[in-house]
């Protein structure tokens, strides 16, 4: 089912909706500053798929009926969404970000940093200025979860001594925790039961691992199939992703201590990263990953299963299927 039909094509049943977010979100970075409207327009220049706004009115349309409420949580999510990016940029010293310039590229660490702040504090005002306590509170507990698994990564890449376990802790509180506040408040908004609310978060994590691991899988691809990510990041920055924890689990002492050594002292090495590349397929680690993918992709589709037929169902179920066959 869907394996090749395109994001235009599911954002259909929403179009009209996105045309509204895209307008509301316009209007809420509005500044009297105008060094930070002029930032403020680049950034919607420069935005990309619309991943989360995507899934919230996709969402909020399968558990009831969009109004303001659904709106504002759209908006609030795309600005503290959009902050942690400018951050992410200035922590990472990137100069590129889907193809454009980064704010710090263009206007420096301080003023990326200010910027980012700045989103924060407007997320945070539309909220409080409407009384959405709720939502707030399921969105300021996400922010926390993935600062705290954003560390956690950068302590273990200095180790290298991530585990499994370790590793889906960190890519369910760093990406997919994003994903699941999406649709929970999305069906938050829409007043949904608890039951409701709940079953749509656990969709949203399951998506979000799928997608994440999707990502790392980025990494091992030839230059050639790949319009987005830059291959072997990943092993270059020494993120332990799953293809590598295969690796590494499925490998004598010798073998182990030599792949470490090349992570940690010779990642800029193209020939002995390709080595490591070669052993990962090898060992089975890709064939491993993608199934672990699958399995998260058949478990949110399961859950999805239990709610009524709609366009916009069906619309969840393709994004879903995009999420794991999309080549950037």
């Amino acid at each position: 089912m869907g394996n090749s039909i395109s994001l235009n094509e599911i954002k259909k049943p929403i179009n009209d909706e996105i045309d509204i977010f895209n307008s509301k979100f316009k209007a809420s970075l509005k500044s009297s500053v105008m060094l930070l409207d002029k930032i403020s327009m680049y950034l919607i220049k420069s935005k990309g798929k619309q991943m989360r706004p995507i899934f919230i009115l996709l969402s909020a349309n399968i558990c009831g009926k969009i109004n303001e409420s659904t709106y504002r949580f759209a908006t609030m999510v795309e600005l503290l969404h959009t902050a942690t990016l400018i951050h992410d940029d200035v922590v990472d010293d990137s100069y590129k970000r889907r193809g454009f310039f980064s704010i710090n590229a263009l206007w420096k660490n301080k003023v990326a940093v200010l910027v980012g702040d700045y989103l924060l504090s407007k997320g945070l005002l539309i909220s409080l200025n409407n009384d959405d306590f709720k939502t707030l509170k399921l969105i300021s507990n996400t922010v926390k979860s993935m600062s705290e698994a954003e560390i956690l990564q950068i302590q273990k890449a200095r180790k290298l001594d991530i585990e499994e376990d370790i590793y889906f802790e960190i890519i369910r509180k760093k990406t997919a925790s994003l994903i699941s506040t999406c649709c929970a408040g999305a069906a938050m908004s829409v007043n949904s039961s608890e039951e409701i609310i709940n079953k749509m978060q656990l969709i949203g994590e399951y998506i979000g691992i799928a997608f994440q691991i999707k990502d790392d899988l980025f990494d091992y691809e030839e230059e050639d199939t790949l319009l987005g990510k830059p291959r072997r990041i990943d092993i270059k920055e020494q993120k332990m992703t799953l293809p590598l924890i295969y690796l590494l689990k499925n490998s004598g002492y010798t073998q182990k201590k030599e792949i470490i050594n090349i992570i940690k002292n010779h990642n800029t090495d193209n020939d002995k990263i390709s080595k490591v590349i070669e052993l990962v397929k090898s060992s089975g680690g890709i064939e491993y990953t993608k199934n672990k993918m699958l399995k998260y992709q058949n478990k949110a589709l399961e859950l999805i299963n239990d709610f009524p037929p709609s366009v916009y169902k069906n619309s969840l179920e393709q994004l879903i299927y995009f999420t794991v066959n999309r080549n950037s």
